[in-house]
């Protein structure tokens, strides 16, 4: 099989698998149990803790080990955990099997963009660009499902059933993946020396300000997107809105970023990263500061495609900066770090908002998350240099 396309298909089965396991299922399932809502949010954010602490060792050891090696691994907690929800009996033992869970995205995640980014150089963006989609899609199917699936059977052990079938196809899927890494450590290599080799990657990775820089963008637009995603709708309901009205605001600016990245992932490859990734850091400021001064469903549809285009703008040419700019046999470690950074931006995106909100309301909270945002594109544009974009197929160094 065609790599790219089998590393897409296992991460949108994946990807699948995991938000079903997630959303709405999950807080059911936790006051099911009799969790508080206090211990609720530590449920679900559970795995976001999991992804922080171990995105960047993941991503680390399979610069070591080989992609596909570490890919199987992570798929393997996609087919297994889900599983062991059905006997699941306490709130705090949840907990802990949402902290295992986590694994498969923590571990998963991070080595599969470095896979598709080091299948070289040339339309590496729009690699990206089609990548980061078939995720989107997966990740918005996984709760629809989900949902009905919890409304049709009223059973979350039905639930987590198809969630772990879901997860073994996923597994399936990451077995075709082949090889394409030839510069990992060899076979032979002994403990002690991969040991130097992984300290080694992850300083060098760590000690690169264009690579940190890059990442803290995608985490400060995740800032603001984490933001909107937790506050929309209880911004829609305050000026009147009905759950119907705010699934279709939602649907729009998910399927706007959808079908664009893609194309903004390649214009990233023609035109170059910078101005691309620029424009969609100013395309989700000036979408912030609107979207919560629109009163109207028609105000809403019209602005909300603004966001979705700045999204797709920045997460692919992100993406395929991080790679532009790390060795072939770094692209791990630097995918672990994005991917660990973006973590941190998107978690922290609704805490700062919901302070911000207490204090000021909605309008001048997301003017605040905006000018974030704007100060990071203006900083950007203005002090960080990137080489152009490779034009041949070849594999840099």
């Amino acid at each position: 099989m065609n790599p790219f396309l089998a590393v897409v298909i296992a991460s949108f089965l994946a990807r699948l698998s995991y938000q079903m396991a997630r959303s709405p299922v999950l807080p059911r399932f936790a006051e099911h149990l009799g969790a508080a809502p206090e211990l609720i949010g530590m449920v679900v954010a559970a795995s976001t803790v999991t992804g922080v602490l171990f995105k960047l060792p993941a991503g680390a050891l399979s610069d070591l080990f080989g992609r596909r090696r570490v890919m199987l691994l992570g798929a393997i907690f996609f087919a297994i955990p889900p599983f062991l929800y059905p006997f699941v009996e306490g709130a705090a033992s949840l907990l802990a099997l949402r902290f295992v869970h986590g694994f498969a995205t923590a571990i998963f995640s991070p080595v599969a963009s470095a896979y598709v980014a080091g299948l070289g150089d040339l339309r590496r963006g729009a690699r990206l660009g089609w990548f980061s989609s078939a995720n989107d899609v997966g990740a918005t199917a996984g709760p629809l499902i989900g949902g009905l699936v919890l409304y049709a059977t009223a059973s979350f052990e039905v639930s987590y059933l198809l969630v772990g079938l879901i997860g073994v196809l996923a597994l399936g899927a990451a077995l075709l993946v082949p090889e394409t890494d030839t510069k990992a450590a060899p076979a032979e290599s002994s403990l002690g020396a991969r040991a130097v080799e992984f300290r080694a990657g992850l300083r060098d990775v760590l000690t690169t300000p264009a690579v940190l820089t890059a990442a803290a963008v995608e985490a400060t637009m995740y800032l603001g997107f984490g933001a909107f995603l937790g506050f929309l709708p209880l911004y829609a309901r305050s000026v009147g809105f009905n759950d119907a009205a705010i699934a279709v605001v939602l649907t729009v600016q998910l399927a706007v970023a959808v079908l664009a990245k893609p194309l903004t992932g390649n214009l990233s490859d023609r035109l170059g990263r910078k101005p691309v990734i620029v424009l969609g850091l100013f395309a989700c400021a000036a979408a912030l500061t609107l979207i919560f001064r629109m009163t109207t469903l028609g105000g809403l549809l019209a602005v909300v495609p603004l966001l979705g285009l700045g999204v797709a703008a920045v997460t692919p040419a992100t993406n395929a900066l991080i790679a532009d700019l790390v060795v072939a046999k770094r692209l791990g470690t630097g995918m672990g770090v994005f991917g660990t950074i973006w973590d941190i931006g998107e978690a922290a995106g609704p805490i700062l908002a919901g302070v911000l909100i207490a204090q000021i309301g909605y309008q001048l909270a997301f003017d605040v998350i905006a000018a974030i945002i704007a100060a990071l594109a203006v900083t950007f544009a203005i002090r960080v240099r990137i080489a152009p974009v490779p034009t041949a197929g070849a594999e840099r160094r």
